[in-house]
């Protein structure tokens, strides 16, 4: 059997949305300089990910926005009147020098991966999980939708059961907006309850295809496993999934400025252990994540666990290294707990399962498949 394999690029190093950005830090790299460093990459299992054309691209997208977007990395700039129609450049998705190059590189690694899984295996795709791209527009830092890119991908393999699952933070509405009718791809939404994009209630299905969980702030570990073992893998078990798709962004850590939850990155890894024993094709992207420490450590473990891999205690000096010579201008990045710099594994943040969260996952239990 294949061996799990990487698909990451060079792209992504240096390049920033701009100094005040959230996405200022990096992240795909530090994740490829740790598994590194940790000797779990070679030649065969970890693959530089290409640039989708834009004939790919204008599977899920609209050429005029395609376009508009090769035009801002070109000019670094565009009329007011495009700004406005295709939101570039503003709310949150600036010009910046790499802007079409690095979310089409996003893109055609989640097309290749779909393509390279036909047959089976797992990907890990760090760089994925712009889940918030809409067809004709840029939406929260998402400029191209892979995730949707990479599912249509799968479909136009000949698979018709696809399961995509998103733990990030932020609800994943690109994706449900993309697949809300139809009836091969199962999207389910775990994210905090009334932070941006407001959408996701419990009640929203979409049109019969979508399933959503917004939680209250402060979920914890133990809270976290209680909706995977409850819910999760009991609807993906009856959805007898050919592909699965894990969007996880991991913004739902404690240590995540744009949200206010409790997680440890145990229970992201639990998600990703148990799904990748559920379906015989396992694409595990990358999504939110804006502490550059957590977002590094809790991917690379990511690629630790898909591989089975031991978790070492502390890393090696040479992982400390990178850790430690990372810059971040938050004020959390002027000096970061030890741990973050010793360690992959968190300790395990378990607390209280709220009644409100078991109610939530009786009530969506009801939904059926």
């Amino acid at each position: 059997m294949t061996p799990p394999r990487m698909i990451a690029a060079e792209i992504y190093r240096g390049s920033s949305y701009g100094p005040k950005h959230p996405l200022a830090i990096p992240r795909v790299s530090l994740v490829v300089d740790m598994v590194h460093a940790l000797g779990w990459v070679n030649d065969q299992t970890y693959l530089t990910g290409p640039v989708a054309t834009p004939d790919q691209l204008a599977r899920f997208h609209d050429r005029d926005y395609i376009a508009a977007v090769q035009q801002a990395e070109r000019d670094q700039a565009l009329p007011p009147d495009m700004m406005a129609r295709f939101n570039l450049g503003l709310n949150g998705n600036p010009i910046y020098p790499e802007i079409f190059r690095r979310p089409a590189t996003a893109a055609g690694s989640s097309i290749l991966a779909a393509r390279l899984l036909q047959d089976g295996g797992i990907i890990h795709h760090p760089a994925g999980g712009t889940h918030h791209g809409l067809a004709a527009q840029a939406s929260g830092f998402c400029y191209f939708n892979d995730p949707v890119l990479g599912i249509l991908a799968f479909l136009d393999g000949g698979l018709d059961r696809i399961l995509y699952v998103d733990i990030d933070a932020h609800h994943g509405d690109g994706v449900q907006i993309a697949f809300a009718d139809d009836p091969r791809v199962l999207t389910v939404s775990v994210h905090e309850d009334g932070i941006w994009p407001k959408t996701g209630d419990i009640d929203d299905i979409a049109g019969g295809m979508a399933r959503n969980l917004p939680v209250p702030r402060g979920m914890n570990d133990d809270e976290m496993r209680f909706v995977l073992m409850e819910y999760i893998l009991p609807l993906a078990q009856k959805f007898k999934p050919q592909a699965i798709v894990l969007q996880c962004g991991c913004d739902a850590l404690a240590e995540d400025p744009l949200s206010r939850q409790m997680l440890g990155n145990g229970s992201v890894w639990d998600v990703v252990r148990e799904l990748a024993e559920m379906a015989p094709r396992f694409l595990v992207l990358g999504g939110g994540g804006y502490n550059p420490y957590s977002v590094a450590r809790c991917w690379a473990g990511v690629w630790g666990i898909v591989n089975k891999f031991e978790i070492p205690d502390m890393v090696p000096v040479e992982v400390e290294k990178i850790l430690r010579v990372i810059k971040w201008a938050h004020s959390r990045g002027r000096q970061p707990a030890p741990e973050l710099l010793t360690t992959l594994a968190d300790p395990w943040r378990g607390g209280l399962i709220r009644a409100e969260i078991r109610h939530r996952v009786q009530l969506l239990k009801g939904f059926g498949v």
